[in-house]
């Protein structure tokens, strides 16, 4: 479908326009096109050469707009770092409208009322990071925000203590902007005709199949938790970490949103921090769990008024035990094995794991695909050798072999359950460095090249082989910054 035959649906204008400021894009200066994602396009019908136009970069810009667009932003509180901000919201993003499930948003582009001090600007670094990162996810298996553009500009951008940047902005898609903080700031109101709006609202956009139903605000929220618990667990199986797991970036569809200072774990370190500005360790690798479950009991009290919080709380109780079986879940094909022939779905081998990766600092997701390749247990030396302690990692690998045994699995297939699980190609932080740096000199090729490995990581991409070995240690976990 060509551009000027999109059009999109303005449904957020169902609520009183205190919810909501109509605003208008400020385009930035020189925009250029540095790449598109032809996955995403195929989400919203786009044809792909309409991505090579100017009127493609003037639409990502602000310049022009979709058929019915009414760029808006949206107003929502939070709680961040544990502590209540009454008013947030969509600072640097504006919504265009939705197409199919797919809502239009577009980051970077300009000053809305809810930027407070902010510049309603996106620097190319952080951009870069999301574009990537939100195909990376998808194609892992991680329920995701999608990218569908990026595009850059010769418009200045100014952080404290850092250099002159320039601004970018993302096209990202969602079937949901909605937040936990968008349902803390409608429960402020006191107005509960409001909030039960919005609960109908997720619900018709993100739980279609609970409308009409009795309780159907209940069971929003026992759905949600149930997503959430799944959706931590993936990213603790895989070594991600959000690092900014407030209110306001926390979805009430079970997505991942709102990529900021986030990291693949490196080196396996169960308390790894990726937030520099994170000093007490809040949103640490081994605190999402309990942080995704402190937010959705957030939920339930900004719900107090129109569902029986008592059950909702209650339900909660389940949260941390469907995250720990759908992490042993996954962490069983991460390591071949059949679920169903261990009893106690080999909990202590899989801690047991984790402890020996950290003590030998092994680079978290290049052990698993080494792992995945081995062509017997008689020899670990693919593994050990890029182990700088070897001594724990194969006291483990011995009972792992042991086990495997004992529940004579068979290792063809065992290799099949982990190559469809464990990628070749995990997108790390200096990886996104180096495109960030050529991208920085107006080359844009390494952004694009790890597009290509971002959405398929289980494929072979030999010219790229050097991004499936260990990182290099003077690279490893490194913390970054929240406009990182």
């Amino acid at each position: 479908m060509k551009l000027n035959e999109l059009e999109v649906d303005c449904d957020y204008f169902e609520f009183a326009e205190k919810f909501y400021q109509k605003v208008k894009p400020q385009p930035l200066l020189e925009a250029h096109l540095i790449s598109y994602s032809k996955e995403a396009c195929n989400l919203i019908g786009l044809d792909y050469e309409e991505c090579e136009t100017e009127d493609f970069i003037d639409f990502i810009n602000g310049k022009n707009f979709l058929k019915n667009s009414i760029p808006y932003a949206q107003v929502y509180s939070g709680h961040q770092f544990g502590y209540y901000v009454p008013q947030l919201g969509d600072g640097r993003a504006i919504n265009l409208g939705k197409i199919s499930k797919w809502h239009l948003q577009t980051k970077g582009a300009g000053l809305t009322k809810y930027s407070r001090q902010g510049d309603g600007r996106a620097v190319l670094r952080s951009s870069i990071r999301e574009y990537i990162m939100s195909e990376a996810m998808y194609a892992l298996g991680v329920p995701t925000t999608r990218a569908l553009a990026l595009i850059g500009s010769s418009s200045p951008v100014y952080r404290p203590y850092e250099q002159e940047q320039t601004g970018a902005i993302v096209l990202r898609l969602s079937t949901s902007w909605i937040r936990i903080g968008t349902f803390e700031y409608f429960a402020k109101q006191d107005d509960i005709k409001h909030l039960k709006q919005l609960l109908d609202y997720v619900i018709k956009n993100s739980y279609p199949h609970l409308q009409g139903v009795e309780y159907s605000y209940e069971r929003f929220y026992f759905e949600l938790v149930d997503r959430t618990a799944k959706l931590i667990s993936q990213w603790m199986a895989y070594g991600f970490m959000h690092g900014v797991m407030n209110t306001d970036n926390m979805s009430t569809s079970g997505l991942t949103i709102d990529y900021g200072p986030f990291a693949f774990m490196d080196n396996f370190e169960m308390g790894c921090i990726c937030n520099h500005t994170d000093i007490e360790g809040r949103y640490s690798y081994s605190n999402q769990p309990y942080v995704a479950r402190w937010n959705l009991e957030v939920l339930a009290h900004a719900l107090k008024d129109v569902c029986d919080e008592k059950k909702l709380l209650e339900y909660l109780q389940t949260f941390i035990s469907s995250n720990q079986k759908h992490y042993l879940e996954l962490m069983n094909k991460r390591l071949g094995l059949d679920i169903d022939l261990a009893g106690d779905s080999n909990i202590d081998l899989v801690l047991e794991l984790l402890e020996a990766l950290e003590v030998s600092k092994c680079d978290y997701n290049f052990f698993f695909w080494q792992l995945t390749n081995l062509d017997s247990f008689d020899d670990f030396s693919a593994i050990l050798d890029f182990v700088p302690y070897k001594e724990a990692l194969l006291d483990w690998l011995d009972k792992y072999k042991e086990i495997v045994n004992k529940q004579n699995q068979d290792l063809k297939f065992m290799k099949e359950i982990m190559k469809k699980t464990n990628p070749k190609y995990i997108i790390k932080n200096y990886m996104l460095q180096e495109a960030i740096e050529m991208a920085e000199k107006k080359d844009f090729t390494l952004v694009n090249d790890l597009l290509k490995i971002a959405q398929s990581p289980f494929d072979e991409h030999k010219e790229f082989e050097r991004y499936a070995k260990p990182t290099l240690n003077k690279f490893a976990n490194l913390q970054l910054s929240c406009s990182s």
